[in-house]
């Protein structure tokens, strides 16, 4: 993402990636080594993206959006209520009722928190993403407090709509994200946004 960032010129294309991770934990930019309780043999791996402490492992489909917003003449708030947005729409068309909070980052189902949101804004440009829970081992998240919140549950696809794949979501997620970067429709801002949780520089 940094060598990609790096080479961007005015004409450069934006890019969306869609990776899995091998099981690590990562510190974001604002993170506070109290939330890493019991790493384990994990591996804990610094990161410069916005927000706290979080795990990844396979089951679990990322999303980066490495997009030049001054181009795109589109706010870092406007981004985020995007991604959220997209989330959400995903997780309907398999009848799951998910909803974002204004003080609190991400997609949540009920109390438990279903997906992750971390960006970092470089020269104009988004690097990192979002991170969907789709069918995962959870339990590493046991040993962070994760996002930084103390006793925040976290769930996933498959808990909810047992035997979903992450390539059935796959394509609904992309779709559901390039048809809301390709709308001329203006996009509704959050109410509320802290620039700290992001890292915007």
């Amino acid at each position: 993402m940094h060598r990609f960032t790096d080479k961007r010129n005015k004409i450069s294309d934006d890019e969306i990636w869609l990776v899995q991770h091998l099981p690590v934990f990562t510190q974001g930019h604002a993170g506070n080594a109290n939330h890493l309780r019991q790493p384990g043999v994990i591996p804990v791996i610094k990161s410069d993206r916005g927000g706290h402490i979080t795990f990844h492992a396979p089951g679990q489909q990322i999303v980066y959006v490495l997009l030049d917003l001054r181009r795109r003449k589109l706010l870092v708030r406007n981004l985020i209520n995007l991604l959220e947005k997209t989330v959400i729409a995903t997780l309907a068309r398999f009848s799951i009722d998910a909803y974002a909070r204004t003080n609190a980052p991400g997609v949540y189902v009920g109390v438990q928190k279903i997906c992750s949101l971390g960006l970092r804004i470089r020269k104009g440009c988004t690097l990192h993403g979002l991170a969907l829970n789709v069918s995962m081992d959870l339990s590493p998240f046991l040993r962070i407090n994760p996002c930084g919140y103390f006793g925040l549950s976290m769930t996933q696809v498959t808990d909810i709509v047992p035997n979903t794949s992450v390539e059935e979501i796959v394509p609904i997620l992309l779709n559901e994200c390039l048809g809301r970067l390709e709308s001329d429709s203006p996009l509704v801002e959050i109410e509320s946004w802290d620039p700290s949780i992001y890292s915007v520089i």
